[in-house]
């Protein structure tokens, strides 16, 4: 039965699939080899203390958010982004990589090669008994489906599992807790321990790096990811996904291990704020929580690999920075203006500062969606056009000219 499909009772050939499969991919991986992309990124991110200083997003407390969340948007986009499935229950898999590392650091030890990686497999295994169920529909019962986990694990997170949660409080270390391979290595002080990697405390530039390193290799795997033949089945179940039913291929085993991938990325970032600040609560798995990493992918554009990181860079920026702002700030910034003009700039934007930051929140999300509905990867990739006919342009001149 399957035989008798042609390609053209599809749709698409598979050369046209190929081909439109190479033409979704970002503007500047067309040209250029993964590995040397992610060189690039690297090189962009280590840097990041740098080129972000001027505009007072260089410190580590800040990059940190930017790397933490980054991750979390980068695996919330293979799901969202190349298989079209849309999830507002992620949030849920966050405050487990959160409980799950804080849990590490009581027991076992504070240095972050245990707390992460078993931040990352409980919020997997977590993720494939959530997703097992929740994909047995599609579409916008797929997303109710997934926010009601998240919110049923929120509850109980905050008071029917209170002996493992510490409800409320939420939980935190302590210096009367096990911690059972620092106490057996000597390692155990009268002091309360902080998170390290082999004795290098995860805290200032120290944590930033660490948190950097994680983001480039999960940017590397998801590259690796879009470019290979599971994740242009994931485009194929985006595209249509009947269709690829009726070639004989089943989308719901390759959806799920997006969906466990996704989890797992999300467990990565709660255990990174774990060790960045050892506290796990409740708040992270709120639906809130959730809300933000769409609006980071969406604002920086679906399905694509730069977008979802910038996408959180902004929101953490607009919330680091933009919220600081207060009234004195703004009359310090016009105070080039005569005195009547200074009042009157400082009265319009009051509101899009300090508490209303949400408000250029908003305000910019609209824009996008309405102007830019492929975020501001979209937005680059215009720009790039415009220079590329401008060249083009020159150069068909300049031949004309020389041929006349």
């Amino acid at each position: 039965m399957n035989s008798a499909i042609t390609s053209n009772e599809l749709g698409d050939t598979p050369h046209e699939t190929t081909r439109k499969s190479r033409d979704s991919r970002p503007f500047f991986t067309t040209t250029i080899g993964d590995f040397t992309f992610t060189a690039l990124f690297a090189a962009a991110v280590l840097t990041m203390p740098i080129w972000l200083a001027p505009i007072g997003a260089g410190y580590p407390d800040i990059l940190q958010k930017f790397a933490i969340f980054g991750i979390f948007a980068i695996g919330f986009n293979i799901l969202f982004g190349f298989s079209g499935y849309l999830s507002f229950g992620h949030a849920a898999f966050l405050g487990t990589g959160s409980y799950a590392a804080v849990w590490m650091f009581k027991l076992l030890s504070m240095n972050a090669i245990f707390a992460i990686p078993f931040a990352i497999i409980v919020a997997g295994i977590f993720a494939l008994a959530i997703g097992y169920i929740c994909l047995r529909r599609s579409g916008i019962y797929f997303s109710i489906l997934t926010l009601a986990f998240a919110q049923m694990s929120y509850n109980l997170a905050y008071s029917v599992l209170t002996p493992i949660t510490n409800g409320e409080t939420g939980l935190q270390i302590s210096r009367s807790d096990p911690r059972l391979i620092d106490r057996a290595l000597g390692e155990a002080g009268a002091s309360l321990p902080s998170p390290n990697f082999f004795g290098i405390e995860l805290q200032g530039y120290p944590g930033f790096y660490f948190c950097a390193i994680l983001l480039i290799l999960g940017f590397f795997l998801a590259l690796r990811i879009r470019n290979s033949t599971f994740g242009l089945m994931l485009f194929a179940i985006k595209s249509n996904q009947n269709r690829m039913g009726y070639t004989g291929f089943a989308s719901r085993p390759y959806l799920l291990t997006a969906f466990v991938i996704s989890g797992m990325y999300a467990g990565l970032a709660g255990g990174l704020l774990a060790v960045t600040d050892p506290l796990a609560g409740a708040d992270r798995m709120q639906w809130t929580a959730s809300g933000e990493v769409v609006l980071m992918t969406i604002l920086g554009g679906v399905g694509t690999l730069l977008g979802p990181v910038i996408g959180a860079a902004v929101m953490k920026y607009l919330e680091q920075i933009f919220s600081s702002f207060n009234d004195n700030f703004l009359y310090r910034t016009f105070d080039f203006l005569p005195d009547w003009a200074q009042t009157v700039a400082v009265e319009i934007t009051s509101p899009f500062v300090g508490e209303g930051w949400h408000l250029t929140l908003g305000l910019l999300f609209m824009v996008i969606v309405i102007f830019l509905p492929g975020g501001i990867m979209e937005g680059m990739r215009r720009i790039t056009g415009l220079f590329r006919k401008s060249k083009t342009a020159d150069e068909t001149d300049h031949a004309r000219m020389k041929h006349e």
